[in-house]
């Protein structure tokens, strides 16, 4: 496990993509595609030209489907993201879910990085790694995802030659494994059968996420996930103090009853709780 989180950790560094083949069972994908396909059906086509007027986006899909718990605490996907974002963050957040059905006819997704949702400072840390869960095949005809290698190494690039992208083919059970600083976008689709996927998108544990999660899932949904769940989907103190309820961690409100009186409680690093009780006993030494 180490030495597959190291190889494919190098290869989203050197190109900014990587793919993990075989990563789950093909059953498990079809599953999850089963328990979406009624929302597939009754989604309205996007709006607007970077969404894609042929295209089908929805999001919530661990509300909607119980396998996607595998896909989002995937045990060898979350290192990998671990080892781009950590040193930046003390703890990774969930981003997005979200499922993407490029239908026939659909034109080429103008190319762009994830990360400039966020208006931070580009080229010196990264903001969040996405993981693309193929439920049909990708492939260069059908809108399989197009990727420009190395791209992120130069981010003041706004542009590329289309001649430039890579489209891998990409099966359902693989992960295809990008950085927010990597240039990408949805493929055109010249073929006669629609593509689907699903993003899992994972970011810097103290940025407002693309998706809401606390609204997506409020405590009264959040408190049947598993704990390590729970806390990527933001029911997580950032240490120091951030995301707080009441001056405690947000997982309290995942229990059966929430006092309506609390005690703010230090959520602190430890070389910050070290500095406040050096300080605080230099002040007794003071006043004695």
């Amino acid at each position: 496990m180490i030495a597959a989180t190291e190889r494919h950790s190098a290869m989203l560094a050197r190109d900014g993509w990587c793919v993990l083949g075989r990563a789950v069972d093909s059953g498990t994908i079809a599953a999850i595609e089963a328990d979406l396909e009624p929302r597939f059906a009754q989604t309205p086509m996007c709006e607007g030209a970077f969404y894609g007027a042929s295209t089908r986006r929805f999001g919530s899909l661990l509300s909607r489907s119980a396998g996607m718990e595998q896909l989002v605490m995937h045990p060898l996907v979350l290192p990998i993201v671990e080892q781009m974002l950590l040193p930046w963050c003390e703890r990774i957040a969930l981003n997005l879910t979200q499922a993407i059905e490029i239908h026939p006819g659909a034109l080429p997704q103008l190319p762009h990085r994830d990360q400039d949702m966020w208006g931070g400072p580009k080229g010196t840390m990264e903001y969040l790694v996405n993981v693309m869960w193929p439920l049909t095949p990708f492939r260069p005809e059908n809108g399989g995802t197009r990727l420009w290698t190395e791209s992120h190494l130069d981010q003041d690039v706004q542009l590329l030659a289309e001649d430039e992208a890579v489209s891998p083919i990409v099966l359902p059970g693989d992960a295809l494994i990008f950085l927010g600083s990597t240039l990408h976008g949805g493929g055109g689709n010249v073929s006669s059968s629609p593509r689907r996927g699903i993003v899992v998108s994972y970011c810097l544990g103290w940025l407002k996420p693309f998706e809401l999660q606390w609204l997506v899932y409020p405590p009264h949904v959040a408190k049947h996930f598993s704990p390590g769940l729970a806390a990527l989907a933001g029911y997580a103190q950032h240490r120091p103090n951030l995301g707080n309820v009441e001056g405690q961690c947000p997982s309290i409100l995942l229990g059966d009853t929430v006092p309506d009186l609390l005690p703010a409680i230090d959520a602190l690093r430890p070389e910050q709780a070290e500095a406040a009780n050096l300080f605080v006993r230099s002040q007794l030494g003071e006043m004695g």
